[in-house]
């Protein structure tokens, strides 16, 4: 646990947090744009216990995101950092590993996708005023604007939203709109925080928010070999059509990485698994097939050479049929059974989705069942606030005895 409950009831009850009552009007803020301005404004945030961050990229055609602007609110200042004028990060990286400042974003996960791919580093300690927003009443997904029109009585402007981030030079209406992500975040964190303080689940928070921050790994570090099991509808293929698409997949994502290519700029996936379902013989049966032209005449000739190499890889060699989990004769009743149990045991003040939605009792029934309960890869349900829970459900999907001949019939797919 990053934030100690006891320490921040005191600083809380000693230290109110003073409101930004300049939040009422426009945001004002200054272009950061050299190492030297940079370096000064990072110092100046970690004389605070909270900043608010947020990031401006661009992905469309791109693997990798293309960082265009960082936000960053001090509760003071403003700071519009330039990363394309910047060459010397590393205030700003001192800044995120800082565990004296407490790091405040909204919808954390694109952006922490962006501050481990630049700078090799992750904000910590992180709060996400989504994930607390779940915990005091609101959707899943609430995105800032309500946050801030409920906590603050401001309507945001959003003219902004589709720009592109890596043209200078920006525009004031962009600047405008990109500071105001933060300059309202701030004071919306400050007011939740407080509620949360009063609540029973700031510890709750604080393990999701590390979830998140858990989850995030590099593109980098995606393993090639089993980019097929991301296609859509692979569990429909047979083993043979498995092992041509491990080879295209692989293909593929290797081609957009070292290209810096969206993954669709190279083949679209429902292309993709139709050259491997259907093994076209040239490239005039990639066409019938339905693939563009512009993927036939660029990539055509290597799929056809990877088709070919796959009639070399021995039968013993092919990738396991994959099953699906709700395929299996038991899924209908674990999945009703647990989801009755997890009902039944959601703490009062919140809902059945924040505890367990049905994809994290998927997770667990795959956990018990296909995956032998293996520790290093424990599903959601298991980690943080939701493990006592989680376990009495693991308690309640072993207590159901199956009929020995829909267990055979599991064990023989």
């Amino acid at each position: 646990m990053f934030i100690s409950l006891f320490s921040l009831y005191l600083y809380l009850k000693i230290h109110p947090i003073t409101m930004i009552k300049e939040c009422q009007n426009q945001p004002h803020f200054t272009l950061i744009q050299n190492n030297e301005e940079l370096a000064q404004v990072c110092q100046l945030a970690r004389q605070q216990s909270a900043v608010a961050l947020d990031t401006e990229f661009m992905r469309v055609s791109t693997y990798y995101p293309k960082l265009g602007l960082i936000q960053l609110y001090d509760g003071e200042r403003v700071s519009l950092i330039d990363p394309l004028s910047i060459t010397d990060f590393s205030p700003f990286v001192e800044l995120l590993r800082d565990q004296q400042v407490t790091k405040i974003l909204h919808a954390c996960n694109e952006d922490l996708l962006v501050f481990l791919q630049e700078f090799d580093a992750l904000p910590q300690p992180m709060m996400d005023t989504q994930i607390m927003a779940r915990f005091l009443g609101f959707a899943n997904s609430a995105g800032l604007a309500k946050l801030v029109l409920y906590y603050l009585g401001v309507e945001m402007d959003k003219g902004a939203t589709r720009t592109n981030w890596l043209k200078r030079p920006l525009s004031p209406v962009q600047l405008q709109y990109a500071a105001g992500d933060v300059w309202y975040l701030l004071p919306v964190y400050q007011k939740m925080q407080i509620e949360l303080v009063q609540s029973s689940w700031l510890q709750a928070v604080i393990d999701d928010c590390q979830l998140a921050i858990s989850k995030t790994s590099k593109l980098d570090d995606r393993d090639p070999n089993k980019a097929y099991l991301d296609i859509p509808n692979v569990w429909k293929l047979n083993p043979l059509e498995l092992a041509r698409l491990q080879l295209l997949a692989k293909w593929r994502q290797e081609t957009a990485m070292a290209r810096n290519l969206a993954l669709s700029y190279v083949v679209k996936s429902d292309n993709l698994w139709k050259v491997a379902k259907n093994n076209p013989r040239n490239t005039s049966e990639m066409l019938a097939l339905g693939l563009s032209e512009n993927e036939v005449r660029v990539r055509g000739k290597k799929m056809l050479q990877l088709l070919a190499q796959s009639r070399r890889i021995s039968p013993y060699d092919y990738p396991k049929r994959l099953v699906r989990i709700v395929d299996d004769p038991r899924y209908k009743k674990a999945i009703r059974l647990l989801q009755e149990k997890a009902y039944e045991l959601t703490p009062k003040g919140l809902t059945l989705d924040i505890l367990a939605s049905k994809r994290n009792l998927e997770d667990l029934i795959k956990w018990v069942w296909l995956k032998n309960e293996d520790m290093s890869k424990q599903p959601d349900l298991l980690l943080g606030w939701r493990r006592e829970i989680g376990l009495k459900l693991v308690e309640c999907l072993k207590s159901v005895e199956w009929p020995l001949k829909t267990i055979l019939k599991i064990t023989a797919l």
